[in-house]
C-alpha cells in the first residue's frame, strides 16, 4: 500500500531551526518523510501520535514515540485516516530499563538477606566475646518475655518455686557434670502454657511451663533440655540472632524503620521460632544422645518426646511444629532409638518427688495450651526447639 498527499507539510528534526518542506507518504506500515537531500525519514505507523495544537486548529502536529524532538506538521491532514493510533498514550520511554533496575534491586536484597548476611553472621559469631554474647541473650530474653505477656503488667514471670528450682538445678547439674557447660549455663522456666523450649545466646536455655505439662515423664523434658544445651554448645543461637538481626535490619531500612522498633519485635519472634538448619538439628540431637548416655539416662527419651508431642497435638502446634518441619523426623526418632545401649542399665532422670516439684515450679500443675481442632496457628507461634 502506498498513500501520498500533494499537500505540503513541514518537518522539524529538532536539531535545525528551519523546517523542511516535505511530501509525506505511507508505504506499507511506515510513514515516509522524503527530504530534499534524498534522505527518507521513516516512522512506524503504529508509533505515531498526534499532539494538541492550540495555535492552529487546522494543522495536525505529529510525533514519533521513538524520537522525543522531531515533529511533522500537516496543513491538510488527509493522511490521518491511515494513522490509527494517533490518540493512544505512548508507553513510557525506558520502561524495560526501569524494570531491569527493579529486578536487579530485588535480586541484590535477596542476595544480602539470604547469602551475605548469613555468611557474615557465621563468621562474626566466633568473634563475639562471652560477656557480649551473654548481654545479647539477657536483652533478648527480656524482649521475649515482654512480647509474650498478655496481662499488661510488663513481662511474663520466670518460675521460681523453691522446690521446683532445686529440682531443675539438680537435673541441670546431673547433665553437665564433668563438662565445660557446668558453669555459665542458665536454665529458666517461663510461666506460659506454650509447648515450647529454645536456647538464646550466652548460655540461656528457656523451657515453658506448657512443655513440662505436656511431657509424660521427666525424661522427655530432660531430653529436650539436653538438646537445647547442644545448641548452646554449637553457638547456634548466636549465629541465628546475628542472621535475624542482619536480615531484619536490611528489611527495616528498606521499609523505613529507622527507629528499630519493628526490628526488635521481629527479632524476638524470630528467636522464639528459630528454624535451625537440618545439620544443626542433627548435631544437637547427637549431642543430646551423648549427654543423656553419659548421665545414665536413656537417650531414646528424645525420640519418645517427639512421638508424644506428635500423638498428642498433631503435626502443626507447639514444640513439635518445629521438629516436624524437617522431613527427616522419622530418621531422627530412629537415631535416638539407635543410640540406646541395649546392655546398659538406665535410671530415671529425676525422682518422682523431684518431678512433682518441677511440675509445680510455676506455682501449680503445668497446663499446656490446648488449641481446638482447626485452630492453633494464631495461638501458638512456630516453636524453636
Amino acid at each position: 500500500m502506498s498513500l501520498t498527499t500533494p499537500d505540503r507539510a513541514h518537518y522539524f528534526d529538532g536539531d535545525t531551526p528551519a523546517p523542511f518542506a516535505v511530501d509525506p507518504r505511507i508505504e506499507g506500515g511506515e510513514l515516509v518523510i522524503a527530504l530534499s537531500d534524498g534522505r527518507d525519514i521513516r516512522w512506524p505507523v503504529k508509533d505515531i501520535r498526534r499532539l494538541p495544537d492550540s495555535a492552529a486548529k487546522t494543522n495536525a502536529i505529529l510525533r514519533w514515540t521513538g524520537d522525543p524532538v522531531a515533529r511533522l506538521i500537516l496543513k491538510e491532514p488527509k493522511l490521518l485516516r491511515a494513522l490509527p493510533r494517533l490518540t493512544r498514550r505512548a508507553p513510557p520511554k525506558g520502561r524495560g530499563r526501569l524494570a531491569a533496575w527493579a529486578l536487579g534491586a530485588v535480586a541484590a536484597v535477596v542476595v544480602q538477606v539470604f547469602v551475605l548476611v548469613p555468611l557474615l553472621a557465621d563468621n562474626l559469631a566466633g568473634f563475639i566475646p562471652p560477656r557480649g554474647e551473654r548481654a545479647l541473650g539477657e536483652a533478648t530474653l527480656g524482649h521475649i518475655r515482654a512480647a509474650l505477656d498478655s496481662s499488661g503488667l510488663g513481662e511474663i514471670p520466670v518460675c521460681e518455686a523453691p522446690d521446683g528450682r532445686v529440682a531443675l538445678d539438680a537435673l541441670t547439674a546431673r547433665l553437665t557434670e564433668g563438662t565445660k557447660y557446668a558453669d555459665g549455663l542458665s536454665v529458666l522456666v517461663l510461666d506460659h502454657p506454650m509447648v515450647n523450649a529454645f536456647a538464646l545466646p550466652g548460655g540461656y536455655v528457656v523451657l515453658f511451663d506448657g512443655l513440662i505439662g505436656a511431657s509424660e515423664g521427666p525424661d522427655g523434658v530432660t531430653a529436650v533440655l539436653a538438646h537445647e544445651i547442644g545448641h548452646v554448645a554449637s553457638r547456634d543461637p548466636t549465629r541465628n540472632a546475628l542472621r535475624s538481626a542482619g536480615s531484619i535490619g536490611v528489611l527495616g531500612l528498606l521499609l523505613g524503620d529507622f527507629a528499630g522498633g519493628a526490628v526488635v519485635l521481629m527479632l524476638s519472634e524470630q528467636l522464639i521460632s528459630a528454624q535451625y538448619s537440618q545439620a544443626a538439628e542433627a548435631g544437637a540431637d547427637a549431642f543430646a544422645h551423648e549427654m543423656l548416655e553419659d548421665a545414665g539416662i536413656n537417650p531414646g527419651a528424645l525420640g519418645d518426646m517427639f512421638e508424644t508431642l506428635r500423638n498428642r497435638y498433631g503435626d502443626r502446634n507447639g514444640l513439635q511444629a518445629h521438629f516436624l518441619s524437617h522431613p527427616s523426623l522419622g530418621s531422627r526418632i530412629d537415631a535416638a532409638q539407635a543410640a540406646v545401649d541395649q546392655e546398659a542399665t538406665y535410671t530415671a532422670s529425676m525422682s518422682p518427688e523431684d518431678w512433682k516439684a518441677l511440675q509445680g515450679i510455676c506455682g501449680g500443675s503445668a497446663k499446656p495450651l490446648q488449641p481446638e481442632r482447626g485452630q492453633g496457628e494464631d495461638l501458638l507461634p512456630p516453636a524453636a526447639d
